[in-house]
């Protein structure tokens, strides 16, 4: 480990079932960096997050943490105790400041002025008043509103910003974030990007929001083909120099193929007495041809579904309103999607944005106006809700009652235990109940359900 590195992944590897999602994976880390890991989907950004996170296994390789280093990590998925209290539950972090703020409040309860002086030089010494300050302005800043309402009461996507206000007061040496501004809106997005760049927490980060990216980040890893690639600059310059990247593996790749092209025609007309030459020729071709092969590899090669016909009418809003208590989400919105449109919905919290997407999917109707919906749309939901299976119900089953397999273009199939292969659920995983798996792996099995129904909105 490098002296200057506060965490250092050294050769990690990791496969689900027959698929490598990575190999050999060796980079460092060091105080204050921030840090992105790029990829496609489904290349194991989240699984690397979690095993710098010791949340899970590699299957070779180690991850070392500089002595003392103390790691938070904000995952997909959040599990809190539904009785406690927004409050309890930011004071739930493991850190000596905060440990320290609950025992001030136990000792003010009691009558013992011995107990509540000790309570308070602690406090002092570990500047747990700033701390307690923090804590309340997170919990306004992330629009949780009241510190007192009940865990179960909040929505999913209040607990994930429930889960990011924890994170954030307890400021770990380490921070590991996965997709921290899903559920933000603008507003709260602006200012964590304030609060997060003035810091000099060291952070890793998975995101989709490319301007998060470029105003957070001095150093990109992007995971291409099972190799790693690193950037010492912001997004801007990663696309610039991915760019050139790509444009010098293309260079390369033309003259392999140019070379495999001369050489097969040598191999049909080479005599059958082969010679040293000619055998050194030979290996040399199957050398090239085996590198092409890994430069043209395509982690996710396997989505060419089949999708329905869909027509020239596709959802259509005729002047509609919708309000909810005495609150108008909006009035007289009119909206006709077309074919290819890919639309976005951007507003503050409690604007409406969820209440849009159920009068679209016909879960509540409008005060006023209509929803036309075109006869061949088949709609796809991916909600925050997440997956609704009973708990004595297996992965393979969950598929198995939406089909067996699901058809591909030129008439190709993939049958349920290979699509759930495709999504990293290996033949033992696939037969284990649902209820056993973590938050990330009933998020991709809802997200392949949701698939299998073979939506074409």
């Amino acid at each position: 480990m490098s002296e200057y590195n506060i965490l250092s992944v050294e050769n990690v590897s990791k496969r689900f079932g027959e698929r490598e999602l990575f190999s050999g994976l060796t980079f460092g880390v060091a105080q204050g960096d921030k840090v992105a890991l790029v990829a496609r989907n489904g290349t194991g950004k989240t699984t690397l997050l979690r095993i710098i996170a010791g949340k899970e296994n590699p299957d070779e390789g180690r991850v070392v943490l500089r002595s003392g280093i103390r790691v938070g990590m904000l995952d997909q998925e959040m599990e809190f105790d539904p009785e406690i209290t927004v409050h309890e539950a930011m004071m739930q972090s493991e850190t000596p400041a905060l440990e320290a703020i609950a025992d001030y409040h136990e000792a003010l309860k009691s009558d013992d002025r011995e107990r509540l002086e000790k309570a308070v030089n602690r406090m002092d010494r570990l500047h747990a008043w700033d701390v307690e300050s923090r804590m309340h302005e997170m919990i306004g800043r992330l629009k949780l509103d009241d510190p007192q309402k009940k865990v179960k009461t909040l929505s999913g996507g209040q607990q994930k910003r429930l889960a990011l206000a924890q994170l954030l007061v307890s400021e770990p040496d380490l921070m590991i974030l996965d997709e921290p501004t899903n559920h933000l809106d603008l507003e709260v997005i602006e200012w964590l990007e304030g609060y997060l760049d003035k810091r000099n927490t060291t952070i890793i980060m998975v995101t989709h929001d490319r301007y998060f990216l470029e105003v957070i980040c001095n150093e990109i890893l992007e995971m291409d083909n099972g190799r790693l690639y690193t950037y010492k600059g912001n997004y801007s310059y990663f696309l610039r120099k991915k760019a050139e990247r790509e444009e010098v593996e293309k260079t390369t790749r033309d003259k392999q193929v140019a070379f495999l092209r001369k050489e097969v025609e040598w191999i049909r007309r080479m005599p059958k007495a082969r010679g040293t030459k000619s055998k050194s020729r030979i290996d040399r071709y199957v050398e090239v041809k085996e590198g092409l092969g890994r430069i043209g590899n395509d982690e996710l090669g396997m989505w060419n579904i089949k999708i329905p016909r869909l027509g020239t009418k596709i959802i259509e809003f005729h002047k509609i309103a919708k309000s909810y208590d005495g609150k108008t989400l909006f009035e007289n919105f009119n909206y006709v999607y077309r074919r290819g449109e890919k639309v976005g919905i951007v507003g503050p919290n409690g604007s409406g944005k969820t209440t849009l997407i159920n009068l679209l999917l016909g879960k509540v109707p409008p005060d006023k106006g209509k929803v036309v919906v075109g006869e061949t749309v088949r709609i796809g939901h991916f909600s925050q809700d997440g997956l609704d299976v009973r708990d004595d119900k297996r992965v393979i089953e969950v598929v198995r009652d939406i089909a067996e397999y699901i058809q591909l273009e030129k008439g190709h199939k993939l049958t349920a235990a290979q699509l759930l292969e495709r999504f990293m659920f290996d033949r033992k995983k696939q037969w284990q109940f649902v209820h056993t798996l973590s938050g990330g792996e009933k998020k991709r099995l809802y997200l392949l359900t949701v698939l299998m129904k073979n939506p074409n909105f």
